[in-house]
């Protein structure tokens, strides 16, 4: 038996800024001296510090630049990554199971596992609400994870794309973006979306004219944007913002 299955067993689930954070430092004050042994568990290989993902869902941010792979933190601070997305958990045995991990061709590339724990961290965080809202959840894109980020840039991409290449004249809203939130993430993608959509059209999509073709509205269900803000900002905000219009 190795010396690790006797040390005490710290499982941390879900790699967001928390529990990478918590990872980090439990490896550098038990891992590294052997007091216990540290395990970082997530569903994805690398870390984006999620306040930046409107930055990459505008095209604004290159992700391959600011991400961090979980397996060369887990090497420099001392504590061990396991890919996975966790599917099962025993209590009485103190027991979670992850799930295989499956490439884009389908192929298993790790089977199921199951790791013994003598302490468990939830880290899983948190996702958007849709509050039950029919077809929230069918037709709409979520700003929780870098491949949801990825996913609105190309589809924003393709939509510009498509309106630079028909035939036949724009739509009315075929180049409308509704975001459905005014809190910080919401402000700052509307922020970034009407100089990204510009940026577009300057580099040689200029059948587009931002102006009159794009729109993007800002919503939000109390009475000002940045809500969890001071009024006096909020107001300041809203001010810059309508000066994009």
């Amino acid at each position: 038996m190795s010396e690790e299955n006797h040390l005490h067993h710290i499982i941390i689930v879900g790699g967001g800024a928390g529990g990478l954070e918590l990872a980090t430092k439990l490896g550098d004050s038990l891992g590294k001296k052997q007091k216990a042994l540290i395990t970082l568990i997530d569903c994805t290989r690398t870390h984006v510090w999620k306040p930046l993902l409107h930055e990459i869902a505008a095209g604004s941010m290159d992700p391959d630049r600011h991400e961090l792979e979980y397996i060369a933190q887990a090497h420099w601070h001392h504590f061990r990554f396991r890919l996975g997305r966790m599917d099962g958990l025993d209590r009485a045995k103190r027991e979670v199971t992850i799930t295989p991990y499956i490439d884009e061709d389908g192929r298993e590339v790790i089977p199921r596992r199951t790791f013994k724990y003598d302490t468990l961290v939830m880290a899983v965080g948190s996702t958007t609400n849709d509050f039950g809202i029919k077809g929230a959840r069918e037709y709409s894109i979520a700003l929780d994870t870098q491949e949801q980020a990825q996913k609105f840039h190309r589809y924003l991409h393709n939509a510009l794309l498509r309106a630079q290449t028909q035939a036949e004249p724009l739509k009315p809203g075929q180049l409308e973006v509704a975001i459905v939130g005014a809190g910080a993430t919401g402000v700052e993608l509307a922020a970034e979306l009407h100089n990204t959509t510009r940026e577009l059209a300057a580099y040689g999509l200029d059948k587009i004219d931002p102006d009159r073709d794009v729109k993007i509205s800002l919503i939000e269900a109390g009475d000002r944007i940045l809500p969890a803000l001071p009024p006096k900002m909020s107001l300041a905000v809203d001010v810059e913002l309508r000066k994009l219009r």
